[in-house]
């Protein structure tokens, strides 16, 4: 249909060009049309980049046109079917592209030496190399338009930043296509590639210096000398956008492609936001369990039904402020949080788990507080006040806690561990729990251990029962769940 828009001039034999390359079988040659007047060599590369090796290039600067050739006919049609689906922008111009009737490009050199200089220069750095300093139309063919990849720090991360708050904050400025997390030095770092280096640039020009959230989370920005991500898995760690189809890799989490289609719905929430769990809040939405509210006024009471008689305060995603079990209805209660994102974490990640055998159901209260009864009133013990308790895992601001923060698993993260107990006598303590203990594993200090229970119903009844357990000496043992597998 666009075809013929364009083409509905009268000039039939040119519609019937255009309609044919439209049915073009695959080719490694891609040809790019409405392109903007001022465009780079660099940036219609950069189209073609994330996709694989890009062996040659012809600009068509009068007729707004590019032919583009990737190293591959296999990288020809994952960049076509990607742009199928997300239409690329140049210098926020949509472009169209479409597979050649060329199977290769020949040019001539000598007339094309400006877009050779600059296709040899990337191919350098995509190498691993760097660009020839004698060659001077590489150069300032590469100044203007930096590499797609940046390289971004996070300084005084007191609070958790995940790969999906990255994406929720970048996108803002273009289409982001892939992500590496790493930790480097003792810092968490990342390296995220948009579709076009303007974008990049954008991006850096706009968020370097600025702070995720208030006073800390700094963001530190400057670009990566490669220009192409290769990621392997999608998981928690890495994400490339353009191949939804990759493995998770051995014990990550899976995650949803459509995690950041659902996050660009609303992403206000973000810079300047003020709850030091919002991000892994927004993680746990991303995990699919619930919608991600972004106020910061949600309600920080929970209702929980469907309870044992047995009612725990031990909470891995929060700190429980008060407790009060319905009076007309035991198995219920309803747990005010510090805040509101803490609720939806819990929320998040707890509502539909199995505990003692039944299947909890987890909803934000419309209450705004949980009363505690008159002075000289006897709930029979129906309400308790947590507030100043000891147990507490996020009142410190900056706690390692608030990156250890994971969905339900089977297997639990020890810590705080005694040097004389031994691995039979922490298998001994959690099969008592009425459990099977599968596997154990040491780290190299001994004061911390994974152990994976049969399932993960078992270890939240051991999570449960053993979190602060006095191992002697004062030694009270933390019981958290992990990402990891044994």
């Amino acid at each position: 249909m666009l075809a013929l828009l364009r083409s509905s001039n009268g000039n039939d034999s040119k519609k019937l060009r255009v309609e044919e390359r439209m049915d073009c079988p695959p080719s490694r040659v891609i040809h790019i049309r409405k392109l903007p007047n001022e465009v780079s060599e660099t940036e219609v590369i950069a189209l073609g980049l994330p996709f694989g090796k890009v062996t040659n290039i012809l600009t068509l600067k009068g007729k707004n046109q590019a032919f583009l050739e990737l190293g591959t006919e296999e990288a020809a049609m994952t960049m076509v079917n990607y742009y199928t689906a997300v239409t690329p922008h140049v210098r926020n111009v949509p472009v169209f592209i479409q597979y050649s009737n060329h199977k290769e490009l020949k040019t001539d050199n000598a007339g094309n030496q400006r877009a050779q200089a600059v296709l040899q220069a990337v191919s350098a750095v995509q190498a691993g190399g760097t660009p020839s300093t004698g060659t001077t139309a590489s150069e300032s063919a590469l100044t203007p338009a930096p590499s797609p990849v940046l390289r971004i720090i996070i300084d005084n991360m007191f609070y958790p930043v995940t790969l999906d708050v990255l994406q929720q904050i970048f996108s803002k400025f273009g289409t982001v296509m892939k992500i590496i997390t790493f930790t480097k030095n003792n810092q968490f770092q990342a390296l995220l590639q948009f579709n076009d280096p303007v974008n990049a640039q954008q991006a850096k020009l706009a968020l370097d210096g600025q702070n995720i959230y208030n006073a800390c989370c700094t963001l530190r920005i400057d670009f990566s000398k490669l220009v192409n991500l290769n990621v392997k898995y999608n998981n928690d760690k890495s994400r490339d956008y353009t191949r939804p189809e990759l493995p998770a890799g051995d014990g990550q989490p899976a995650m949803d492609p459509s995690v950041a289609v659902a996050f660009n719905k609303d992403s206000s929430s973000l810079l300047g936001a003020l709850s030091p769990l919002s991000a892994a809040a927004a993680a746990a939405a991303a995990a699919g369990r619930v919608a991600l509210s972004g106020h910061s006024g949600t309600s920080g009471v929970l209702l929980v039904s469907n309870l044992n008689e047995e009612v725990s305060t031990h909470c891995v995603y929060g700190d429980a402020q008060r407790v009060k079990i319905l009076y007309n209805k035991k198995d219920s209660a309803l747990i005010q949080m510090a805040d509101g994102n803490q609720a939806q974490l819990a929320m998040s990640h707890l509502n539909g788990q199995k505990m003692y055998g039944k299947i909890i159901r987890v909803t934000l209260s419309k209450h705004q507080t949980v009363q505690l009864p008159r002075e000289g009133l006897d709930d029979q013990g129906l309400t308790k006040d947590f507030t100043n308790s000891p147990l507490h895992r996020f009142k410190k601001p900056g706690s390692k806690n608030f990156q250890n923060i994971f969905p339900p698993s089977a297997t639990l993260h020890l810590s705080n561990i005694p040097q004389d107990i031994t691995e039979d006598d922490l298998r001994a303590l959690f099969s008592n729990s009425g459990g099977t203990v599968k596997a154990f594993k040491f780290f190299q200090d001994r004061k911390m251990a994974l152990l994976q229970m049969s399932t993960v119903e078992e270890a939240i009844q051991a999570l449960i029962d053993l979190h602060n357990y006095n191992m002697g000496d004062n030694h009270h043992l933390r019981v958290s769940f992990s990402k990891s597998t044994i």
